[in-house]
């Protein structure tokens, strides 16, 4: 017989059997459904993006099969619908069309150099040469792109340049010698090139513009090479003769301006100094002039001085030239003589007085007459 303790583990036991076998609730088994629910709403998300970005990358190569397609930068789109090129233009970017219905394609329409390769020609007296490679930069315009591929397709650039190319090069090369072809005229080509090109393309194809051309050295037979190159040494040597002619020429040339220079300076130099001489003679001159003058106007004024005098004493001598001035020099003379002679052989001479003041005036009147 079970005792009460152990009845009741036996309960306990039981009832923790059935909790176990029991089912979850409600509450329990949305907790254990919410993650599973996100694992697969990540796993979606990152499907969806990896289609998208497949998508995206097929419809930028093909683009033919695609809804979604894109156009890079630089470019436009143009389609074809059943092989009929459609006016629809689309810039850079993302666009829609018809899969398997709307052909795409994007075209080029800023700077693009096209690499044209080995391209044979025969020159005028018969000699094969080869250009390796002639670089076109050209660009489509925006506004021609349908024009141009409508009439050329969107390989025009192997019409108008590639096809363009090889023809100019053969008819250049036909006209023209070796000598022209490979030295003479070689730095013209490019010029020549982008002309002829550019004056066709504006006449059958106005929407392709040539930028530039560049045209590399043509290969021509060893043996002829040989002999440009010993033409070329040959024209070099003579140059480097000609220019030391120039150099001795003009070293002979600074040496005849240092020359002239010299002598120029010398002239110079003398032409001072005689200047300086003519001014100091010139000045002595001025100087003795100017001594001269002093002395003739010194000499002057001692002559009307003496003059002056003379005639003041002559003016004064004739206001003395009186009766009774004469009178009285005779009295003081004759009183002055102490000495009287008395006899019969005194000196035949009688002194007048009257005689004497004629022979004075007389005398006076020829003084003044030799003064006039």
């Amino acid at each position: 017989m079970e005792t009460p303790d152990r009845q009741g583990q036996q309960e306990e036991e039981l009832l923790r059997r059935i909790r176990m076998q029991a089912p979850p609730r409600a509450g329990a088994q949305a907790q254990q459904q919410q993650p599973a629910e996100s694992i697969g709403a990540i796993i979606l998300i990152a499907v969806s993006i990896i289609f998208v970005i497949a998508f995206i990358s097929m419809s930028s190569t093909s683009g033919n099969f695609l809804v979604l397609h894109q156009v890079p930068e630089g470019h436009v789109g143009v389609y074809w619908r059943g092989g009929a090129l459609m006016k629809t233009i689309t810039s850079p970017g993302f666009h829609l069309m018809l899969p398997f219905i709307t052909k795409f394609e994007p075209i080029q329409v800023t700077l693009q150099t096209d690499l044209v390769r080995d391209i044979p020609c025969g020159t005028k007296g018969g000699v094969m040469i080869s250009f390796d490679k002639i670089e076109v930069v050209n660009r489509l315009s925006k506004d021609y792109v349908y024009e141009t591929l409508l009439n050329y397709g969107v390989h025009y650039d192997k019409t108008w340049i590639y096809d363009k190319i090889h023809h100019e090069i053969n008819q250049f090369c036909s006209a023209k010698s070796l000598q022209q072809v490979y030295i003479d005229m070689f730095d013209q080509i490019d010029e020549i090139m982008k002309e002829a090109i550019q004056r066709d393309c504006t006449q059958y194809a106005p929407g392709i513009e040539i930028i530039n051309v560049r045209v590399t050295k043509p290969n021509i037979p060893a043996n002829i090479k040989r002999n440009f190159e010993l033409m070329e040494e040959e024209r070099t040597k003579a140059l480097i003769a000609i220019e030391k002619q120039k150099v001795a020429e003009k070293e002979a040339e600074t040496q005849k301006k240092i020359a002239l220079s010299a002598a120029e300076k010398n002239s110079q130099v003398s032409r001072i100094l005689m200047e300086q001489k003519l001014m100091e003679k010139d000045s002595s001159k001025r100087q003795e002039a100017i001594e001269n003058e002093m002395f003739v106007a010194r000499e002057r004024a001692q002559t009307d001085a003496n003059f002056y005098r003379v005639m003041k004493e002559a003016e004064a001598n004739k206001l003395k030239l009186t009766a009774e001035f004469l009178q009285l020099r005779f009295i003081e003379a004759i009183s002055n003589n102490t000495k009287i002679f008395f006899g019969d052989k005194v000196p035949h001479m009688i002194m007048d007085q009257k005689l004497l003041v004629n022979y004075l005036n007389n005398m006076k009147s020829k003084d003044s007459i030799e003064l006039q």
